[in-house]
Parts: structure tokens; C-alpha cells; sequence
């Protein structure tokens, strides 16, 4: 008997991936994280062109400095040469150039954009018209450019080597915290169903004389627990594919390896979830009561996904060691670097621990729940209940 889990949890694998909505919606949200990263990577590459309408002496000057120094960022100054400022105006107000460039008195350059600055206009031809300014006055007072900016250089020092770009953490965060929920409710809430509706027909009363009901949960939490696994492992590698061909590849290892902490937190996390998403449905009824008795652990749920996004400092790393809480906060934290490497099995044994308590007293209020058809239970009735 000690091996009729394994049945249980077989059938559980070959019912969802039979399951053409199952199939279907894991093809087309990889489908989604890949093209979502290649479009990302495609857009952040692609080539940003400026038209700028210019007039006046040495503005094609500075707009030449300026394509040069934008050149690493993929990004080209166009130049229209027209007649005088009034022209400039003009083009700019019927939207013909992003920017016009014209002379401003008593010396240097203005831009003049026509509701809202030109980010790359205001970085780039600012600074080469800073430039040109530089090897004008030092060529006025006999000096090279290099005399005159001696003691200028600033160096970029980075304390900690190896962390990624912060906006990517907080993406990978997000993915992690999203991965989490969606998970937790697809394959919790089938579980859930699967029990409630095996109870409102009494095949639980012909699956108790075949089988003992521990056998039975075992089953359904390992079937979907594999079934989360083999999913999630789908969609953080296809995360990391698309990763890997834009231009933040060069961050992958950390995201690697926070990706595959954040696996083995679910995973071992999931195994309490499901056991408590069996639990609402053995306190059921019919499949209407899941609403009442699913209502907690769907509010745990968006906790974590809530958690997981918006908690920042002292309150995330406190977060992190959480139980539950610890799937989407402590892989984030290795994300962006503020987690030191043992931190991540502290918080792992932690789980593992609370995991075996949840799971123990689930059982019991799984058994002692199972058979009764007369109504919606809670768990504190559940308890009370004799074996």
C-alpha cells in the first residue's frame, strides 16, 4: 500500500496534461515571456534617430560632436539645415523635427523642442556643445584640450562586483512574485477541485476502501508539486533564452542563479500550499462552499504576490526569512545582490521546517474531513473530529 501514491500522483500528471486549457495556456505564456524579452531587447537595440533642424554658425559642428558621442548608444542626430530660427520654430511646431538647434547670444547653442524635452537631444548635444566650448576657449588661450581638462577624469568604482542592473532586479522580482501567484492558484485551486468534486460525487468513499487516505493526499500534492516544477522550469528557462540574446546577457549568471533558488523555494513551498489547497477542499461540501474555505489561503496568496513587489529594505530582508513569504522575497534579494550566500539556506531550512508542520496537521484535517458530506466545515471543527 505504502506505494499507491505514486498511482495517484501518475493519474494527477496524466489528467492535467491531457488537459487541452492546461496545454494551451503553458504554450502561449512561454510564447509570451519570449517575445516579450526578444521585443524588449529589440526595441532597447534598435537604432534611436533625431531629426534637428539647425541654422547659424557651428551648430553642424556640435551636431557632429554629438553623433560621436552617442555612437556607443546606437543613437544619430539628423541634421536639417534651414534658413533662420524662425524656420526652426516652424518645423518644430508641425512635429517635421523632434528638436531645432539654433545659436543663443551672447554665446553658446540653444535647443528648442515643442512640449516635452528630447532626453538623448538634451544628454548628447548638451554635452558636445560643452565640448566644442572646450577646444574653442582652449585654443583661445594657447592650451590642447588635454591641458586644459587635466584633473577632470572621473573614475566609476563599484564596491560590490557582480549585481545587476537595478531595473532588472526589480523585474526579476516582479517575474518571481508573478510565477508564484500564477502557480499557486492554477495548480492549488485543481487540487482543491479535484478533492471537493471526489467528495460531492463519493468517489472518496470507493478511493478510502481501495486506498488509505494519507496514500491519497501524498498523491495528489506530489502530481501537481512535479507538474509546478516541470512548468516553472519551463518558463524560467525560456525567462533566461530570451535573456541571454538582448543586451543584459552579460547579467545572466546571477539571474541564473537566483532563478534556480527561486525554483527550489517553490518547490518546496508548494508542497504546504498543496497540502492546505487539499485541506479547503476536503472541508467542503460542494463545489460552491471553495469559495468560503479557499478565501485564506487565496488572501496568503496575494500577500506574497504583494510582498513580494513593493516590500523594500529592512521589511523585505525580514520578509526573506518568512516561511511561505521567502519564495519570491529571498530569491529577489539574491537577484539584486543584497543577500549574502548563506543566507538562502537559513531561510531554506526554515521553509523545509514549517513545511513538515503545515503538512502534518493538513493531513490530519484532511483525513478527518474527507468523509463528512454533511456540510462545510472549519478547520477548528475538522480537528475535533475523531479518526
Amino acid at each position: 500500500m505504502n506505494g499507491v501514491w505514486r498511482i495517484v500522483a501518475a493519474r494527477e500528471v496524466a489528467v492535467k496534461l491531457r488537459d487541452r486549457n492546461f496545454v494551451i495556456s503553458t504554450a502561449v505564456t512561454l510564447v509570451v515571456i519570449v517575445a516579450s524579452l526578444l521585443l524588449s531587447g529589440f526595441l532597447s537595440s534598435r537604432p534611436d534617430k533625431v531629426d534637428v533642424a539647425i541654422t547659424g554658425t557651428d551648430t553642424s559642428v556640435v551636431l557632429d560632436t554629438a553623433n560621436s558621442l552617442a555612437a556607443s548608444e546606437n543613437t544619430t542626430f539628423t541634421a536639417r539645415p534651414v534658413t533662420d530660427r524662425a524656420e526652426v520654430e516652424r518645423l518644430v511646431r508641425a512635429d517635421e523635427v523632434e528638436v531645432g538647434l539654433v545659436p543663443a547670444e551672447p554665446s553658446g547653442w540653444q535647443l528648442i523642442g515643442k512640449t516635452a524635452q528630447d532626453d538623448n537631444a538634451t544628454t548628447y548635444i548638451t554635452a558636445a556643445a560643452q565640448q566644442v566650448a572646450l577646444q574653442r576657449n582652449a585654443a583661445a588661450a594657447g592650451v590642447s584640450l588635454e591641458e586644459l581638462s587635466r584633473g577632470a577624469t572621473v573614475s566609476y568604482d563599484l564596491l560590490e562586483q557582480g549585481s545587476i542592473d537595478p531595473g532588472l532586479a526589480k523585474i526579476v522580482a516582479f517575474v518571481f512574485a508573478f510565477l508564484f501567484y500564477l502557480a499557486s492558484i492554477l495548480f492549488g485551486m485543481s487540487i482543491a477541485q479535484s478533492v471537493v468534486e471526489e467528495k460531492q460525487n463519493r468517489i472518496v468513499e470507493i478511493l478510502a476502501s481501495a486506498m488509505p487516505l494519507r496514500q491519497l493526499l501524498i498523491g495528489k500534492v506530489a502530481g501537481n508539486a512535479a507538474l509546478a516544477f516541470g512548468q516553472l522550469v519551463l518558463f524560467v528557462g525560456a525567462g533566461l533564452v530570451g535573456l541571454a540574446v538582448t543586451d543584459r546577457g552579460a547579467q545572466l549568471g546571477q539571474v541564473a542563479g537566483a532563478a534556480g533558488w527561486f525554483i527550489v523555494f517553490f518547490v518546496v513551498g508548494f508542497l504546504a500550499l498543496a497540502s492546505l489547497w487539499a485541506v479547503a477542499g476536503s472541508l467542503a461540501t460542494r463545489s460552491e462552499d471553495l469559495q468560503s474555505t479557499a478565501t485564506p489561503l487565496s488572501m496568503l496568496i496575494m500577500i506574497v504576490l504583494f510582498a513580494g513587489i513593493f516590500l523594500t529594505g529592512t521589511a523585505r530582508v525580514i520578509d526573506s526569512y518568512v516561511p511561505i513569504m521567502s519564495i519570491v522575497a529571498m530569491p529577489g534579494r539574491l537577484a539584486d545582490g543584497t543577500a549574502a550566500w548563506w543566507e538562502p539556506f537559513i531561510a531554506l531550512a526554515l521553509m523545509a521546517v514549517t513545511t513538515y508542520g503545515i503538512v502534518v496537521v493538513a493531513e490530519k484535517i484532511y483525513r478527518r474531513s474527507l468523509m463528512q458530506t454533511q456540510g462545510r466545515l472549519t478547520m477548528r471543527q475538522a480537528l475535533a473530529l475523531e479518526d
